[in-house]
């Protein structure tokens, strides 16, 4: 944060709640029909002052799209984040991550517990999240992820609702088997002048590069973590083979893995996301990374809430993000949203927020109602009474 303020770990609070989806979203790792998220409050005191904070964790129920999973999220934190935090004393936001850099991996659990200081910390100075992180527009472009579809019609069907809604950019997933011709109904659907991307989710190897240049006939703005996230010098090579521009996501997990993936040539665009590699104030590093090398970069989504859908939207205002993202309206995923403010479009685009903190109201009401379980823990790491 910009002053000496340090505040101290008062409570912290780890909610689970169930959020069912819409629709079924079904990637290239398998199919989520509802989304079981950990928040995580923390209340921070200075004297008598005392603010609270929310983070969303971003991990999902099982280790698939990442080594991290929800139900390991929470023990870790309660068990080892959380105390090393405590120990450290006073904190400020930008203590969190150098705090708990000894603790190897977990960067979406550390993610939520920096996120949730950083919310109570605006709070309390008052300051917007787009004005702490120096946000240059007032609302972005509002792109929308699509699943894999069980038949070509029924994804066109989507694809349209999606175009009638008003998004700016569309994002498929695909996989071996569901690529090719799916890519070219929805290219034929759209037209070509509507921005369009394919995202692999790691579905790909590397003697997958002859059939992926096949996209190439289909004006894509890239095509996203097509081979393993290990594989560096794999989406390097594919990058001489293609000439649709190579996007990564898993791969990139810090500012130096990024910055050693553009050196070799593996990435060409960045998808930013907070969680991934560990918080908000390290994607901003990898974005500043990433324009002082002209590297195009977009935030990406993981199914979030208000909580963090409304953080996504101030990191996204930033100068560096020059392709839409993945930042949809609240209904795109979930019917009700916990928060009373829920993200929407208005001419493609999402309205940057402005209120203090990372930018959001709670709906309490309906957090107590899809909350499943909840645990507080007192200043000193131990159980604290609800």
């Amino acid at each position: 944060m910009s002053n000496d303020r340090r505040w101290s770990i008062e409570r912290v609070e780890l909610r689970r709640i169930s959020m069912p989806l819409v629709s079924p979203f079904r990637t290239s790792f398998g199919s989520q029909t509802e989304r079981d998220i950990l928040l995580v409050r923390v209340d921070l005191a200075d004297g008598d002052d005392v603010v609270e904070g929310w983070g969303e964790c971003v991990a999902l129920s099982e280790p698939s799209y990442s080594p991290e999973y929800v139900d390991g999220a929470q023990h870790v934190i309660a068990n080892h984040l959380l105390p090393r935090l405590l120990a450290a004393g006073p904190i400020d936001a930008a203590d969190v991550s150098p705090t708990l850099a000894k603790l190897h991996g977990h960067p979406m659990a550390k993610a939520a517990l920096e996120m949730a200081v950083l919310d109570a910390q605006l709070r309390a100075a008052g300051q917007s999240f787009a004005s702490f992180l120096g946000a240059e527009r007032t609302r972005i472009p509002s792109g929308v992820s699509v699943g894999i579809h069980d038949s070509i019609d029924d994804l066109l069907t989507a694809v349209q609702g999606y175009v009638d809604d008003g998004y700016v950019r569309i994002k498929l997933k695909i996989e071996p088997g569901s690529d090719i011709e799916q890519v070219a109904a929805v290219r034929e659907l759209i037209g070509s002048e509507t921005p369009f991307q394919v995202d692999a989710n790691t579905a790909y190897r590397r003697t997958d590069g002859a059939h992926l240049a096949r996209l190439d006939d289909y004006d894509l703005l890239l095509i996203e973590q097509p081979l393993p996230e290990d594989d560096i010098i794999g989406h390097a090579r594919l990058a001489d083979e293609v000439t649709t521009p190579i996007c990564l996501d898993e791969s990139l997990v810090s500012a130096a893995g990024t910055a050693d993936a553009i050196e070799l040539g593996a990435c060409e665009i960045a998808n930013i996301k907070p969680g991934r590699v560990g918080g908000y104030l390290e994607a901003v590093r990898i974005h500043d990374l990433c324009v002082a090398r002209a590297v195009p970069v977009w935030c990406g989504g993981m199914l979030e809430t208000g909580i963090g859908r409304a953080a996504n939207a101030a990191l996204a205002a930033l100068p560096g993000f020059t392709l839409p993202g993945d930042i949809s309206a609240s209904t795109r995923f979930y019917a009700r949203d916990i928060v009373t403010d829920p993200i929407t479009i208005d001419d493609g685009h999402v309205a940057v927020p402005t209120s203090p903190g990372l930018g959001f109201d709670l709906d309490r009401e309906f957090l107590d109602r899809v909350t499943t379980s909840r645990i507080a823990l007192d200043g000193r790491g131990t159980v604290a009474a609800l």
